[in-house]
């Protein structure tokens, strides 16, 4: 425990000493416009394996590259692929949000659970709630503390049980969420440096995390149980046992409820039928699709109209502005993303005009070729990888946003689909949240474990999430292997290998 509390210690530290991920970005772009120049003036180079071109570094010190960063920079940001579908996904989900709804159906799901499955419940539901973004962390956690109290049991308990769903299943889910987008269209940008034509869609990763949703489940019901109920320490004293309801959310929610019917039926009738409006207009297949194209809006969409029903039908004191309100507010929040998401388009486009990324890519691939590892295994070192920089970077975004353009293209040339890649950087990302103090909502977290327990510390709340997260980093990759082993697509015509 000792040498676990100081890994953990030295860990916190050096993270710390990293700057915020914006100014990071800011840092990069620096060093890549030094990289180039100095890489262009030695003649650094590397050939196709497909065009068999000569691909030459350039620089963004001259005349030429003056010229792209004063005529780009804009562009670079307004084409940047994860910047738009993101906001559209938060409006729609952000009204859902504000109403109340999302909330309410967390609560609802877990409090009517049959107790034997409450602990199961508690991590469902907590996985589910990343559509969300902040719900979980802000309603779930101390909703499970108070509901494991009510029974009779730690609180304590509750509350990782919650974070390890909401956090450490961050990367499953059975709805496609703003995540997805994020991520799939920086994992977009980063294989257009060996294929401009690929995409990767946010739905490309869909099955997969579906399926993840359950195993998630199970395995943080383990090792609740059987591992971290054993170990915590007894709660204090507390009787704090309040639960906010909406008025007329019963009412609310029957209203959502038909609403979201008769939208999926909707939905159905445009996707089912052969002739289906949302199909692909010329081949009526639903891949590349307007449907799978268009996922995020409708996505939003969804949560937007179940979210005005759930608004008007339930006894809320509610402007008439509350639609326009809801989505200012939640964009809002999103000002943060948006500085971030400026600087690393500039830093993902610098290096692909500088050709960089494509030289770095083909070396690393021939490297790759050189020691022959089986593919598999090379998406389980970078699964490793992605765990490893979790704990010193908190955020999913710029951490991607960081390596993709290095690791996607070169895995690209080795055979590993863009998808596969980012699947593997999801689990080790996901898998590794719950252990880190540089995750955002860390401290968050261990203000609602002192509420049960007022001398419980920071590495108290590590040594009881450890566990989860390392049963979550080896089931995930079992997983991740079984589905490769019988070539399972990891989403629509998303394979993990191709040619």
């Amino acid at each position: 425990m000792a040498m676990l509390s100081n890994t953990l210690s030295i860990i916190e530290r050096n993270g710390n000493k990293l700057p915020h991920p914006t100014l990071l970005f800011v840092y990069l772009c620096g060093f890549i416009l030094a990289l180039s120049a100095i890489t262009s003036w030695f003649g650094l180079s590397a050939t196709h394996p497909i065009t068999q071109n000569l691909i030459e570094s350039k620089s963004l010190l001259s005349t030429d590259g003056l010229h792209y960063i004063l005529q780009n920079t804009v562009k670079n940001f307004t084409h940047f692929a994860p910047v738009g579908s993101v906001l559209i996904a938060i409006m729609g989900i952000g009204i859902a949000e504000h109403s109340g709804l999302i909330g309410c159906v967390l609560r609802r799901t877990v409090l009517r659970a049959p107790k034997k499955l409450t602990t199961f419940a508690v991590v469902i539901t907590s996985v589910l709630s990343s559509i969300a973004l902040d719900t979980g962390y802000v309603v779930l956690i101390p909703l499970a503390a108070i509901l494991f109290q009510a029974m009779g049991r730690n609180p304590i308990a509750g509350i990782v049980a919650a974070f390890a769903g909401v956090s450490g299943g961050f990367s499953a889910n059975i709805i496609i969420g703003p995540v997805d987008a994020i991520l799939a269209g920086i994992s977009t940008e980063a294989s257009h440096l060996i294929d401009p034509s690929y995409e990767v869609s946010a739905a490309g990763n869909y099955y997969f995390i579906a399926a993840s949703t359950l195993m998630i489940g199970i395995v943080g019901t383990f090792v609740t149980e059987k591992i971290v109920v054993r170990w915590l320490p007894e709660a204090d004293d507390n009787d704090e046992t309040s639960i906010e309801v909406i008025p007329g959310e019963a009412r609310g929610l029957k209203a959502a409820g038909i609403v979201a019917l008769l939208f999926t039926a909707a939905l159905l009738y445009s996707v089912v039928p052969e002739t289906g409006i949302l199909r692909h207009p010329e081949t009526g297949s639903v891949l590349k699709s307007p449907f799978i194209q268009g996922i995020v809006v409708i996505i939003s969409l969804f949560a937007a109209v179940c979210g005005i029903a759930f608004a008007k039908y339930s006894d809320q004191a509610l402007s008439k502005d509350f639609v326009v309100e809801a989505m200012e507010k939640h964009i809002g929040t999103m000002a943060g993303y948006i500085v971030l998401m400026f600087f690393a388009a500039q830093f993902v486009n610098y290096f692909s005009w500088s050709q960089l990324g494509t030289i770095f890519a083909i070396n690393g691939a021939d490297v790759l070729a050189a020691i022959k590892l089986p593919k598999i295994i090379l998406l389980i070192l970078f699964i490793l990888l992605a765990a490893l920089i979790n704990l010193f970077i908190g955020s999913a975004s710029a951490k991607w946003a960081l390596i993709a353009p290095i690791f996607v293209p070169m895995l690209l040339l080795s055979g590993i689909s863009p998808e596969a890649t980012q699947m593997a950087y999801r689990i080790g990302d996901s898998s590794t949240n719950i252990i880190t103090p540089l995750m955002p909502y860390f401290g968050v977290v261990v203000a609602f474990a002192q509420k049960y327990k007022k001398d419980l510390g920071m590495g108290t709340l590590i040594s009881a999430m450890l566990p989860y997260s390392l049963c979550f980093l080896v089931a995930w990759s079992a997983l991740l292997i079984v589905w490769v082993f019988f070539n399972i697509p990891l989403g629509p015509d998303a394979y993990a290998f191709i040619n």
